[in-house]
């Protein structure tokens, strides 16, 4: 009998981790419920998806999805429709994974459990969609919706890279010229400088770029060093969970971006909740699942609270206002769905303006980050060249 490892909470809301002996998933679903817990994830603890190294682009996903929901839809039966779309895929894992999902399919298995053997390559909101969209008898419409929902993520996400990815460039670049200016020709200028240094005529912004120069030519393999023990030491604090969520605060608070983060996770929220409300998973389950889903944990933490609320009667909205962390449009927006009972409908359409607001928030955060960097990048060149003429000025002048 294999092992599943799970993560519940138990009936005080904590967190608990573990594994548990069960013939399949939903036995083990069936075991945790017997020991008042209640599962937020469970996967097989060895599966031979350890073995099917990779990702699978969530483009290619999305036309996977599609395509199955299509053939599907015209009549062709699960395991020839998964003959099919392994045969034509190109991603040699998304072929081994296909294939093994229709053994398992073959062997009895949901097709919503077979995938569920796959977390690399099947996110757990697909799977449970599939899941509900298998029970309840619309598993086409299931599928037509988690293409169109993996499609639109990838879309905000290439938005979101090519839009940062000319100020990084510009960012770096820059970076290296004005280094490279200040380690290797600065230098330079220290012999010819050296009369005026000793009559004590030398600028002090020339002073201090060649002290800054010399000290960057004659400690920079410990000022490296100390960097990237700084740099591993901000990594090992951010991978507990007390550091992840000090990150998570701070990008919240970014000027400019934090806006941009804050309605990135927020969309991400809703679309996944509202999606998942529309096919039928229950709203605790919904709840559980979009939780994880933000990619910050202050929002996720504010979203477990208002889940043990709900869980205890209360209304999703009142427990979302009252963490201060979700604009107020869209708690009002979810309070109004929630008395009118069109909560799945609302929850995507917030994420659909959500979404485009988080576009145009981010072109005006490119549009002033370019011009910023331009001046600082420029202001650190004019100084270099400003207190490198000076004293050539000055030379001259007493010739």
């Amino acid at each position: 009998m294999p092992d599943f490892a799970y993560v519940a909470r138990n009936a005080d809301g904590q967190r608990i981790t573990g594994s548990i002996a069960a013939g399949s998933e939903r036995e083990a679903v069936t075991l945790l419920g017997g020991q008042s817990l209640f599962p937020l994830q469970i996967k097989a603890a060895k599966q031979r998806t350890q073995f099917l190294t990779g990702r699978v682009k969530g483009q290619t996903m999305a036309v996977t999805y599609s395509q199955m929901a299509s053939l599907l839809r015209s009549g062709v039966p699960l395991l020839r429709s998964l003959d099919v779309i392994r045969k034509q895929a190109s991603n040699k894992t998304l072929v081994r994974v296909l294939a093994d999902v229709r053994d398992h399919v073959e062997q009895g298995e949901t097709l919503g459990d077979a995938i569920a053997r796959y977390p690399r390559v099947f996110s757990e909101m697909s799977v449970n969609m599939v899941r509900a969209g298998g029970e309840g008898g619309f598993l086409e419409e299931a599928l037509e919706r988690v293409a169109q929902f993996t499609e639109q993520q990838e879309d905000l996400k290439s938005r979101t890279i090519g839009a940062l990815a000319y100020p990084v460039f510009l960012g770096v670049v820059g970076s290296t010229i004005v280094a490279c200016l200040i380690i290797f020709f600065v230098p330079r200028f220290d012999e010819l400088f050296a009369s005026l240094r000793e009559r004590g005529e030398l600028p002090v912004l020339t002073e201090w770029l060649l002290w800054f120069s010399q000290s960057l030519h004659s400690w920079g393999l410990v000022l490296a060093l100390v960097a990237v023990v700084a740099i591993l030491a901000i990594r090992a604090k951010l991978g507990t969970e007390d550091g992840r969520r000090l990150r998570d605060m701070v990008k919240l608070k970014l000027p400019l971006l934090g806006a941009v983060f804050l309605s990135l996770a927020v969309a991400r929220f809703c679309r996944v909740l509202g999606t998942l409300l529309r096919n039928g998973v229950p709203i605790l389950k919904s709840l559980d699942i979009s939780c994880e889903t933000t990619g910050n944990r202050v929002l996720s933490e504010a979203i477990a609270a208002a889940s043990e609320s709900v869980s205890a009667g209360a209304s999703l909205a009142t427990p979302l206002g009252a963490s201060g962390h979700f604009p107020m449009t869209v708690v009002e927006m979810i309070s109004v769905a929630e008395e009118s009972n069109t909560l799945d409908r609302v929850l995507v359409e917030i994420a659909d303006g959500l979404e485009k607001q988080t576009t145009r928030r981010l072109d005006l955060a490119v549009r002033l980050l370019e011009p910023v960097l331009l001046l600082v990048l420029a202001g650190a060149v004019l100084f270099v060249v400003i207190a490198l003429l000076m004293p050539v000025i000055k030379m001259s002048s007493t010739m």
